[in-house]
């Protein structure tokens, strides 16, 4: 039986009939229908949640602090690059057409040193305590090399793909069993400095991703990104709110979304809710990673925007965050990024999700699990390369999208 982040049974979603459609906040430690693919309108900036970090932290370092300060205070990972097993298959030509950026999102119950979060915070990032962690933003960010339009790629969280050791399993979980087994591993060969452990089996964990998307997409990933709950809590506030917009009204006890319909400021454990929920919507996840797009482009937007950048208390509230909470790999360069980071703030990107078959599947084992076709996924992805839209649905997915004082509209 699947279940859901907090273990409770799935919801298998209803397909929609279509149309032609951190203030830094408290301190870890102390109590405080199938569908082919879509495009969003290019208007709406929708990206997810590592994005929105990545993002906010090149335009902190590009319009605040300097290049070395910035860059010199964040957690790296090396997770890139040949396998460390001669037994997996190597990664794609380094030369497929276009500068590819992975973007995670991870629910890690933990600080950036591994350490628990205490149940205050849990119960303020209206989550629990879970055994593995997930990896529930999956972004594949395509910047092509030959001047094309960039493409920001969603892949469901429930993806049935290939893993890298043989089988498979859901997409994010990838991150959390290869972590867990890593762990195990080295606390049998007598490691018992938690850190190192905490350290080392994240860096499984990460290649372990890595080489997973590039199998199923085929294609070699240049940059990896990755931020925590905890950092989307600190970012939500540091921000002062993030305005978003609803068609209708909706409640899920596990997320702990409860919204009426239209407009909401939202922020910290209800910002959580609203990018999380996933039950009580038509489509499941595929609306789920629509609502995670629309916030942040909401929230990206206000960053870039409206007075964040040059409000120093912000800035520097919102710089503390993202050294608290995100991940990159060594040679991001954030000053580059920063620049691609304007052109995703006006609307100068596809925002796709990838063909599937199926978002009501069954494995074998009886999960329930989104089906696709490798095979054309990897076409799909290739063809990405100096793409310019069109050609599907919109990616509101069958709905047809209004707004209020410009905020999208969602299901």
């Amino acid at each position: 039986m699947d279940t859901d982040d907090d273990g409770a049974e799935q919801q298998k979603p209803t397909p929609h009939p279509r149309t032609t459609e951190p203030e830094a906040g408290p301190e870890a430690g102390t109590e405080p229908e199938p569908r082919r693919r879509g495009r969003v309108p290019a208007r709406v900036a929708k990206v997810a949640l590592a994005l929105l970090s990545v993002v906010a932290l090149a335009a902190t370092g590009y319009a605040y602090l300097t290049y070395h300060q910035v860059q010199g205070d964040l957690h790296t990972t090396d997770v890139l690059g040949e396998p460390d097993s001669p037994d997996l298959p190597p990664p794609p030509p380094a030369d497929d057409g276009a500068e590819d950026i992975l973007l995670v999102g991870v629910d890690a119950r933990t600080d950036m040193q591994g350490n628990p979060l205490p149940l205050s915070m849990l119960k303020t990032l209206r989550t629990e305590q879970t055994g593995t962690i997930n990896t529930d933003t999956l972004i594949l960010l395509r910047v092509p090399k030959n001047g094309g339009k960039p493409v920001a790629l969603s892949i469901p969280r429930d993806t049935w793909v290939d893993v890298p050791k043989g089988g498979q399993a859901k997409i994010n979980s990838v991150f959390g069993t290869t972590k867990a087994a890593a762990a195990n591993q080295l606390r049998a060969r007598g490691e018992r400095d938690s850190a190192a452990v905490e350290r080392d089996s994240d860096q499984a964990g990460r290649k372990a991703l890595v080489q997973t998307i590039q199998n199923f997409t085929q294609v070699r990933i240049d940059h990896y990104a990755e931020v925590n709950l905890l950092g989307f809590y600190l970012i939500t506030e540091a921000l002062g709110g993030v305005q978003v917009c609803l068609n209708h009204a909706t409640e899920d006890k596990d997320s702990g979304a409860d919204f009426t319909a239209g407009l909401h400021t939202v922020t910290g454990g209800e910002a959580l809710s609203f990018v999380r929920q996933r039950k009580n919507l038509p489509r499941g996840d595929l609306d789920r990673i629509v609502r995670q797009q629309v916030f942040l482009g909401s929230a990206l937007h206000k960053v870039l925007s409206a007075g964040v950048l040059t409000n120093p208390g912000k800035l520097t509230d919102l710089t503390d965050a993202l050294h608290r909470s995100l991940v990159l790999d060594p040679d991001f360069d954030l000053l580059q990024f920063a620049e691609k980071a304007k052109g995703l703030a006006s609307g100068d990107v596809s925002f796709e999700t990838i063909p599937v078959l199926t978002i009501n599947g069954r494995s074998p084992d009886g999960q329930s699990i989104v089906q696709v076709d490798p095979k054309a996924v990897q076409q799909y992805v290739a063809g990405l390369v100096g793409h310019t839209g069109g050609g599907g649905a919109a990616a509101s997915g069958g709905y047809a999208q209004t707004s209020i004082n410009g905020v999208t509209c969602v299901n």
